[in-house]
């Protein structure tokens, strides 16, 4: 099975460039990543055949790539991004996980709910796990998520397509979906979906209301859901998936390297548009560099999210 992919050229949050692939999904579990720290063993998921394109990599632990690499020489790997791959382990306990956060940041932590409880008039979260309920979640979730940054520069929202719909309602039907509103008055402000996979639950889709931004509702409605789910006794895991952010670096506490790459069929248009994208995320990183060493970091992030 192959799906439409996009090789992208984003600048912090804007997608610059998005150049289309037809390409088989090799997607890596927690599970095997943290399964896979010897690189001769055979990796847990099986590879799939190659697409018209190739095949785009998503979590693979590091020290598999050799492997990976080998086991398809008629493709060309790049797109590469190495990361920390954060995930939790829910057998601490919602007091053990909070004890493994320093005095100053649990304090931050309750001042945050606090603030916006103060500033919003009070506010609350609600938990959605059978179909009917999903129903519901998805009815203010979706108009929310269209506000959002990820939806609008990066293509990254709630998925709102029928298919998608089918797939979360079957996941509800067979209890493998968790799904959290925060609620400001009458209006949903953030939402968080985690479907189930064995004993992981998957940060799939986190949002808020940019609105809303400065009262950090993601943090509160991500800790109240957390206190919730430990509560069920159930979860070995929870992964954040791929990527690095501050956000999955505060709440993880525990991390696998891990890498995501496509390997591209070998002709002249994917070699050159590897080198381009090669290109790219070097003058991003020097220009990253840069942006650090003046202090301008932080005001160029917010003037890409605007």
């Amino acid at each position: 099975m192959t799906e439409a992919v996009t090789i992208d050229f984003t600048l912090g949050s804007r997608r610059l460039l998005a150049v289309p692939r037809r390409l088989a999904v090799w997607a890596f579990s927690l599970e095997d990543a943290l399964a896979s720290n010897d690189p001769t063993e055979q990796p847990v998921t099986p590879p799939p055949p190659a697409g018209p394109d190739g095949i785009k990599v998503l979590s693979a632990p590091v020290a598999a790539l050799p492997a990976i690499l080998a086991r398809f020489p008629d493709l060309i790997g790049g797109a590469r991004q190495d990361y920390r791959r954060h995930y939790i382990d829910m057998t601490l306990g919602f007091e053990g996980y909070l004890a493994r956060f320093s005095s100053k940041t649990r304090s931050t932590l309750r001042r945050k709910a606090r603030k916006l409880g103060e500033e919003a008039g009070g506010y609350r979260v609600t938990e959605h796990r059978t179909a009917r309920e999903v129903e519901a979640f998805l009815s203010l979730a979706l108009p929310l998520s269209a506000r959002t940054y990820q939806a609008r520069l990066l293509n990254a929202g709630l998925p709102d397509s029928p298919a998608a719909r089918r797939v979360m309602l079957e996941a509800a039907e067979a209890d493998q979906l968790r799904c959290f509103l925060l609620h400001v008055a009458n209006e949903a402000v953030a939402y968080l979906a985690l479907p189930v996979a064995g004993q992981t639950l998957v940060y799939a889709h986190l949002g808020y209301d940019p609105a809303w931004a400065r009262l950090s509702p993601g943090t509160v409605l991500q800790m109240d859901a957390l206190e919730h789910l430990f509560g069920e006794n159930r979860y070995r895991w929870f992964d954040f998936t791929e990527g690095e952010g501050a956000h999955k670096a505060l709440f993880g506490t525990h991390d696998v390297e891990c890498t995501s790459l496509m390997l591209l069929r070998r002709n002249f248009a994917n070699r050159a548009l590897l080198s381009a994208r090669s290109g790219f995320d070097a003058m991003i990183h020097e220009g990253k560099t840069l942006a650090i060493r003046s202090g301008a970091l932080g005001s160029i992030r917010s003037l890409l999210r605007a």
